[in-house]
Parts: structure tokens; sequence; C-alpha cells
């Protein structure tokens, strides 16, 4: 494990944190994939942009939401037995390939001015099905990449830099494209940006995949990873969680279009700034676990992360002022990454090599799987009661999950601590009392 005294020079400090790009594949996978995230965030600006400018409904709004995302929900389990068997590298080039066709198909229809909610929907709803693939082979390749295990959390972590680097460029550039050319050139600009990764992932040397023994019917493997989330205590609670917060508190991002329009009095260009806001506070959030030499603590980093996206998006709801709501957004994309890939980096350390992708696979479906029923439940009680309160239950909600993974925390510090001891990260257990003797 990576050790520096207090006064390291920051030379040394950067090098711990930038250690997985160190890795050949890793490197590359990061250039390519950081210029196709930004084009990812700015159709996700355009695309609720869009929809909330042709139809002036919150509830059609949540819908667009709940339609990317739904997919995942049916999708994961079966998806992440297939990860486990398939060539994860192979399965990546697949999806990207697809999701670049379909960018360029909402270009099409957006920049010809025939584009309508149904289209939308349909086309949301397709790269929701290519997600519930390429997210869990995405996940369970991160380790392919890297060429020492030790790196992995630092890897995770980066990956967190680069999700949340590109949100914070991609929005505003979203948010300009729009104002002066139209939501179809933020498409059109995207479905160019997939060839970056797309090229990077054609030009790493991946060791060809151990193929798996045996493989057995597809609804047996996929009870197996089933029976392996719900008996490990560290691996069940860590999703719990994770699928709460993502089902309460996620939505914000849903609404924001109506923060940023009726409430704030804003346009285009402030809804980018609130989601660029976001991925500011995101970024920060994971660089400074990228900077953490070890995945001991994490625990009380999921209880404090989880509690501060909750009270942030608390005084969000309720904040008319633009200042102050770029910063209480900053805190909630903080505190949102910070728990993400916490639970992330637990989970992909003590899960077993054999049923990485399926394990993935709910974590998918924990972190997007269950948003789409949040985002549909958010606009629904938007349009009824008003964004500001939807918040502000989902908040709540958020900082009572909080309070209860800390009331676990001990017995699966307990559970999780064998694990640790036989890769290396804690000192091997002493003998009990019946082994000695």
């Amino acid at each position: 494990m990576l050790v520096l005294s207090p006064d390291a020079p920051k030379a040394a400090r950067w090098t711990l944190l930038l250690r997985a790009l160190h890795s050949r594949n890793y490197r590359l996978f990061f250039a390519g994939q950081i210029l196709s995230l930004i084009g990812t965030w700015m159709t996700s600006v355009a695309t609720s942009w869009l929809v909330y400018r042709v139809t002036r409904s919150p509830f059609l709004l949540g819908l667009s939401g709940f339609a990317s995302q739904i997919p995942m929900f049916f999708l994961a389990p079966v998806a992440g037995v297939l990860v486990d068997r398939w060539n994860r590298h192979r399965t990546l080039v697949i999806t990207q390939t697809l999701s670049m066709l379909q960018s360029f198909t909402l270009a099409a229809l957006a920049l010809s001015g025939v584009i309508t909610i149904s289209q939308i929907l349909a086309l949301v709803l397709l790269q929701g099905v290519i997600n519930a693939f390429d997210m869990p082979a995405r996940q369970a390749f991160v380790v392919q990449m890297i060429e020492r295990r030790e790196d992995l959390g630092n890897a995770i972590a980066l990956n967190s830099s680069m999700v949340n680097g590109a949100r914070l460029v991609g929005p505003a550039i979203a948010g300009v494209v729009i104002g002066a050319f139209g939501e179809g050139y933020c498409f059109l600009i995207d479905g160019f940006s997939y060839i970056a990764v797309i090229a990077s992932l054609l030009a790493m040397r991946v060791a060809p995949a151990v193929p798996r023994a045996n493989p057995r019917r597809l609804g047996v493997e996929m009870r197996e990873g089933w029976h392996y989330v719900r008996d490990s205590a560290p691996i069940r609670s860590v999703l719990l969680l994770l699928a709460l917060i993502s089902l309460v508190g996620m939505p914000y991002t849903v609404l924001m279009p109506i923060f940023a329009g009726p409430i704030l009095h804003g346009d285009a260009h402030t809804l980018g700034s609130l989601m660029a806001a976001s991925g500011l506070g995101a970024l920060a959030g994971a660089i400074t676990l990228a900077m953490r030499r070890s995945v001991l603590g994490l625990g009380r980093v999921i209880v404090w992360s989880s509690s501060l996206f909750g009270a942030a998006l608390i005084a969000f709801g309720f904040s008319r002022l633009l200042a102050l709501s770029l910063v209480l957004v900053a805190i909630a994309g903080f505190g949102m990454m910070r728990l993400m890939a916490s639970c992330n980096t637990i989970v992909q350390t003590i899960v077993a090599e054999d049923k990485r992708g399926r394990v993935m696979a709910y974590y998918s479906l924990a972190f997007q799987g269950v948003a789409p029923f949040g985002s549909l439940a958010a606009g629904a009680i938007a349009a009824r009661f008003g964004a500001p309160w939807t918040l502000l239950s989902g908040g709540i909600l958020c900082l009572a999950g909080a309070a209860l993974f800390a009331h676990k925390l001990p017995r699966l510090r307990h559970a999780m601590r064998p694990i640790y001891a036989e890769l290396g990260i804690l000192p091997p257990l002493p003998p009990s009392p019946e082994t000695a003797s």
C-alpha cells in the first residue's frame, strides 16, 4: 500500500492522485472517455430542456427521465450474467457504437424540426437499453484495465472525477450551444464525441479473457448472483442505501429545469450553470476520494456523504437566490459523488471475481435502475405539491437512510474484516482459540 508522509512533496501527492494512469489501457480509456462524456452531459441537458420547452409539463419531464432509466431495472440482472460470460472489451465497443448511432438519430430529428415528444421518449428508452449492458460491462472492465490491484480504488475515484469533470464542462457548453443554435447541435456534438472512446478502446492491448467453465442456464446464474448479493451483508447494505438515495434524492436533476426557470427566473444558461455547479461539487468529491490511500474508513465516508447530500437537497429546494442555489447544488453534488464512489470502491474490493459482472449489474440497478421510479414520482409530486416540497421529502428520507446505515456500520466492519485481511488490506486475523488448540 502506498503511504506518504505529511511533508511529502507535491509531485509525490500528484503521483498518488493519478497512480491508476500508469496503466496504459486505463490511460487510453480515461483520455477517450472524458471527451465522450462531455457530449453525453450536453445531450442530458439538451434533452431535459427540449422536453420542458416543448411541453412545459413537470410530469413529462419526469417521464423522460423514467424512460431513459427504466430498462436498467428490468435488464440489469440479465445483463450481469451476460457480462460475466462475454468479452467485456468487445461489449463496450458495441455499446459505444450503438450510443453514437442513437445520438446521431436524435440530432437528425431535432435539426430537421420534426421531433416530437414520443420520438424523444422512444430514443431515450433505446439509450436506456444500451446503458443496461454498458454500465455493468464498464464497471467490471475497470479491474482489467489496471495493472496493479491496489490501484483499483484510485481508478474508480478517477472515473468519478472524469465523469464530473465532463459534468462541469458539458452543461456549460450545452447552455451556450442551446442558446445560440438549439438543442439539435448538442446531440450532433455528442454523436461525434463517441468516436474518441471507440478509438481508445480499439487501441487497447487486452489479454484474451479466460472463458468461464461450464456456463449454466441463464436463470440459474441470475439466482446465484442474487443470492450472493443477498447473503453478503456489506454488499447488501451498501446497495440498499445507494438504491434509496437514487430513488428519493437523485431526481433533483430531473426537476432542475423547473428550478432554473419558474423558481429562479432563469433560462437555458441558468440550467447549464446549475448543472455545472453540481458537477464542480461532484468533481471535488471525487478528487478527495482519489487522494485516499486505502479503502479503510469508507464506511464513515458513506454515512457523512449521504447525510450531507440530504441536507443540501432540503436547503436547495427552498432557496430563491441563484448564488445560494449554486453553492447548495455544488454541496449536493459533492455528497452524492463521494457516496457513489465510496459504495463502488467497497463493492469492487470485496466482490468475488467470478461474480463481478453480476454484482456490478446490481450496483448499476441500485444507482440507475431505481432512479426512473424516483423520476416519475418526483414529476408527479412536483406537479401536485411543487418542486421544493418534493426535494424536502427526498432529503428527509436520505437523512433517515444515512442514520440507519450508521447504526449497522459496526456489524458491517466486522463482516468485511476477514476479506480485507485476505487481500492484505488489514493484518491477518489472530487464530481463534479453537484453531490454536
